[in-house]
């Protein structure tokens, strides 16, 4: 219902396109994104600023409202780029909307430099993972009452019963849209590692002092960063046999068949476009033909996706 009610917001696209910008929709969730150097920030500004107004008044023509209120915009770039620009308030229409360090889009917090460090913090802090801390089972001093109440009553329930909360309030969070943390500094997914840890302590009633990594494989559960691969892996399978986004799928271009010669036959081989950041390598147009390139080739010919999901998972749980 909610997709047929915002439909006719899909006219925003051709407007904002019309200022050669990019923009991206979910249904009353837009964004659109400038792409500028630090010298001509100014000039991009008013370009923005002259969008907005014409999406505005298509939106007026519509009976819909741009609530400059909820607007944000926020810097995108290196901490290079990021610190050497001056501009920290930016018109929009009659008002002016100050540049955010953070904003959450999707449920997925995305800070000025893309370290994800912002969203790491939010999914640990996230109260679906409350009841536990990254020490194991133990109550947080914070929101004692509640985690009290949700311990209790894990530790009173089936395994089973158990294994279905902690796979629907913590799981899921470590989960959802996890492919962002492809290659980030390794203290973020350590730390998301530590909630999964304590989540499999909860479920089978390990001790703090017992190795944890047979309770994984007894559980069937991948590491956090394994977590991570399997996502980015599925989306390039789903890219490459036209089952993803456009945007995705035009960012997975398959090798010449003359430089696969020498490879398996049926695998596909991808072209890893050049980066000279690190913050490039971890773009999906890079990192994910780089992960896909490295799996073995009788997973890269699989032509179904549930075998592909089921060979992968066995793939990554020997490779640890």
């Amino acid at each position: 219902m909610l997709f047929v009610l915002y439909r006719p917001t899909a006219e925003i696209g051709r407007i904002v396109a019309q200022h050669r910008f990019k923009f991206h929709q979910y249904a009353d969730d837009c964004q659109i994104y400038v792409d500028t150097s630090v010298s001509e920030v100014h000039s991009a500004i008013d370009q923005l600023s002259s969008c907005l107004h014409d999406v505005d008044v298509w939106m007026s023509s519509s009976r819909l409202r741009l609530n400059a209120s909820k607007t944000r915009v926020m810097w995108l770039g290196s901490r290079h780029n990021i610190d050497r620009l001056i501009v920290h308030e930016v018109p929009v229409l009659s008002s002016t909307v100050g540049v955010v360090g953070s904003a959450r889009d999707l449920g997925v917090v995305t800070d000025s430099r893309l370290s994800m460090v912002d969203h790491v913090a939010s999914v640990c802090r996230s109260p679906y993972s409350s009841f536990i801390t990254p020490e194991g089972s133990k109550i947080s001093h914070k929101n004692t009452k509640i985690n009290t109440q949700n311990t209790i009553t894990l530790q009173s329930s089936s395994r089973d019963a158990a294994k279905t909360s902690v796979h629907a309030f913590i799981s899921s969070r470590l989960d959802y849209c996890n492919s962002v943390l492809y290659d980030v500094i390794d203290n973020l997914p350590q730390r998301l590692q530590s909630v999964q840890y304590a989540a499999a302590r909860l479920i089978t009633r390990t001790g703090r002092r017992e190795h944890i990594s047979p309770v994984l494989q007894e559980l069937h559960w991948l590491p956090v960063r394994r977590r991570v691969d399997f996502k980015l892996a599925t989306l390039m399978f789903k890219s490459l046999h036209g089952c993803a986004p456009s945007y995705l799928s035009d960012a997975c271009k398959s090798a010449p068949e003359a430089s696969r010669r020498l490879r398996s036959s049926g695998a596909i081989t991808c072209v890893i476009p050049w980066s000279r950041t690190r913050l490039g390598d971890r773009s999906f147009d890079v990192a994910g033909p780089r992960l896909w390139n490295k799996l073995p080739a009788s997973l890269r010919s699989s032509d179904s996706l549930c075998r592909f999901r089921r060979q992968l998972k066995t793939f990554l749980f020997v490779k640890d």
